[in-house]
């Protein structure tokens, strides 16, 4: 699935106008249930343990170290260029470790190995600031269970706090009208250099794709934020973004053979086409070959929306759920298909719990919860609920504005609308609703005046 925010598909279905530490809170250990394999007669004093470390988003995490220990013996494996790992072990009961930098360190007590048997070992990894998730020691040797902060600056491994379905924002500009934004903090730019034509998100928002040199601009608002790339052919890639980052980011991208991988971007990029039926297609064909993979869950999830097979997609919702338990995107996908079925309440719940499980950080949901407070009449609701999501997205989809400037107008925020609308014009000069906009903005600058006129001096 794309696992950036859908703003397109959002915008053109609820609107009728035109348009996820980070996706996974916990980090899971899989010990995958795979038929036992017998190792050569040499080898039955030892058992073997193989696997993947992926990032939150299903990525291959390539160099990643992972740590064996039992009664004070330690072992090492290095995950390859496609994040693949194996190692020969004596058996027993072993605590394993394992981490990358970026990342948050991960740790499992309860992992046994089987004298000639092979074992299969997937670990999943969520994005942290940490330089190393594994620190070394004075011995040379290597402690993972610390917990490094993770790029919402809260301790890896914790549960995210409780979150309030909106902000509101009380800040106010020098016109002393309530709800207008608050000054946004000077922003700063990155340039990713990496493949020709890969797409890019920071913290799950999708914010372009890299030029024929491979070039894309960032602008990036003050803090720590999640880097995710990805180019047809090779495997994806997720760094942390420390808050200092400016100038140029290198981003190296190994071709991969995994033939799941491969499926699932074939699925994306169909999708990204408009060719629903044949992304569903192949989103069934990398689930085939790789049965827990929630990304390509959600993936035909999105695929069987735009089908209107909304049952269909909610059950690949919760399959999704079912691989990734604490999965913002996921969440945010299933508010929008149960608005869909007019189930605003239950639109709201999820929002709201995507909300959560992103520690805040949730275009996507708060978009939603804008759309379904305004077809409840709750225009003050939608306001705060839009405004949090421009915040969030950087003013890179302007079509927000035009939806803070229906709202405002509705709460006869005649002056509030116009800067809305001005907003987006400043945006899109020649967006969709450009002109349309433009002689919405006429009237209200009249209706402003009419009502300064009415308006009694204190």
């Amino acid at each position: 699935m794309k696992s950036e925010l859908d703003m397109t598909s959002l915008f053109r279905k609820s609107l009728v106008l035109s348009r996820a530490c980070l996706a996974t809170l916990s980090c899971a250990l899989l010990a995958l249930s795979v038929p036992a394999q017998t190792l050569p007669t040499r080898a039955r004093q030892t058992g073997k343990v193989q696997g993947t470390v992926f990032d939150s988003h299903d990525a291959t995490v390539r160099g990643a170290k992972v740590i064996f220990e039992s009664n004070g013996e330690r072992h090492e494996a290095t995950a390859d260029a496609e994040g693949r790992f194996g190692v020969e072990l004596p058996p027993g009961a072993y605590e394993v470790a394992a981490g990358a930098p970026g990342f948050c360190a991960f740790r499992n007590s309860q992992f046994r190995v089987e004298s000639g048997i092979v074992k299969a070992l997937d670990i999943n990894l969520k994005v942290g600031t940490a330089v190393d998730a594994l620190v070394p020691t004075k011995d040379g040797k290597y402690v993972a269970w610390g917990y490094p902060a993770d790029s919402s600056g809260k301790p890896c491994g914790l549960d995210p706090p409780p979150t309030s379905s909106v902000e509101t924002v009380s800040a106010q500009r020098g016109n002393g009208r309530r709800g207008s934004a608050a000054p946004t903090p000077s922003a700063r730019t990155l340039t990713v250099s990496t493949q020709p034509g890969a797409i890019v998100w920071v913290d799950e928002v999708r914010r372009g794709t890299t030029d024929a040199g491979g070039k894309l601009q960032l602008k990036l608002t003050p803090g720590a934020h999640s880097l995710r790339v990805r180019a047809t052919g090779f495997a994806e890639r997720t760094l942390a973004l420390l808050p200092s980052q400016r100038g140029t980011l290198s981003v190296v991208l190994t071709k991969t053979t995994d033939e799941a991988v491969l499926a699932f971007q074939q699925a994306e990029e169909a999708r990204d086409k408009g060719n629903a039926q044949q992304a569903a297609e192949l989103y069934r064909q990398a689930l085939k070959l790789r049965p827990h993979f929630a990304a390509a869950h959600l993936g035909l999830a999105r695929a069987l929306e735009a089908s209107e097979d909304f049952d269909g997609a909610l059950e690949e919702v919760e399959a999704a759920r079912r691989d990734r338990p604490v999965y913002a995107e996921a969440s945010a996908v299933e508010g929008r298909l149960l608005r869909s079925e007019a189930d605003a309440e239950g639109a709201l719940a999820a929002y709201r719990r995507a909300i959560r499980e992103a520690r805040g950080f949730q275009p996507e949901a708060y978009t939603g919860m804008g759309i379904v407070y305004e077809d409840k009449g709750r225009y003050e609701d939608a306001v705060a609920a839009f405004r949090k999501a421009i915040a969030q997205l950087s003013d890179t989809e302007p079509i927000l504005y035009q939806l803070l400037g229906r709202d405002l107008e509705k709460l006869e925020r005649w002056k509030d609308a116009v800067a809305a609308y001005e907003k987006y014009l400043a945006l899109a000069p020649n967006g969709p609703q450009a002109s349309a906009i433009n002689s919405i903005i006429d009237q209200l600058r009249k209706q402003a005046a009419e009502t300064d006129q009415q308006t009694p001096p204190n």
